[in-house]
């Protein structure tokens, strides 16, 4: 559903502004590879936050405590 709003979007730039639309159209892929490696990296920092969270509640965990809640 999200991807066909996008499109709609688009067709509607194109319709407004075309040179604009062709111009999302090429740089979007661009775009995208550039904020690939920082999507990587946010994560490996979440799963890294986790891991630390759960390595301190074990103790708590191990007695009798239920499973942590945020």
């Amino acid at each position: 559903m999200k991807i066909i709003g996008y499109f709609l979007l688009w067709c509607l730039l194109l319709a407004i502004c075309w040179p604009l639309a062709l111009l999302f159209l090429v740089l979007a892929p661009l775009i995208w590879l550039i904020a690939l490696p920082f999507r990587l990296l946010g994560v490996c920092v979440t799963a890294t936050f986790a891991f630390i969270k759960a390595l301190l509640f074990l103790p708590a965990r191990l007695l009798g405590g239920g499973p942590a809640t945020t």
